[in-house]
């Protein structure tokens, strides 16, 4: 596989980690959204613990930047291949854990969380995701 090939796979796979991030939460809003809140003494708590999840991905995002810079050493040369899967195995970790403010988001429509507040849980999971991208200048 060639190294354009490669980009192109690790690119389309941002792109589904960000569908599968972000589609939960006007699926939930569209089946639960009209209904009554279960317990709307959760909403602040749960929206507190989904800011916090951001704090989560930090450990991964450094992780995500060694293996990055590790993978830009290695060009060219025969571990060229196993940078590669190196990095896409870390990465989808760390995407993994980016998804968890939007994911949070979609379980507080349960609560009667407000939608700006959804809102912003959302766009966290957006922002820690862009971080993800594989940079041009890598290859």
């Amino acid at each position: 596989m060639t190294r354009t090939e490669v980009k192109r796979r690790l690119a389309l796979a941002w792109w589904q980690y960000l569908a599968v991030g972000l589609v939960p939460l006007p699926v939930m809003a569209w089946a639960f959204g009209g209904g009554e809140a279960l317990a709307s003494v959760l909403a602040m708590p749960l929206f507190i613990a989904g800011a916090a999840t951001m704090f989560l991905s930090l450990p991964r995002f450094g992780a995500y930047k060694r293996t990055l810079i590790a993978t830009s050493k290695v060009l060219g040369t025969a571990e060229e291949p196993a940078a590669w899967i190196e990095l896409a195995r870390v990465r989808r970790l760390a995407m993994l854990y980016a998804c968890f403010p939007a994911w949070v988001a979609a379980l507080s429509v349960l609560v009667g969380l407000e939608a700006v507040p959804q809102v912003l849980l959302a766009l966290s999971s957006v922002v820690m995701l862009y971080l993800y991208r594989i940079p041009r200048q890598l290859g």
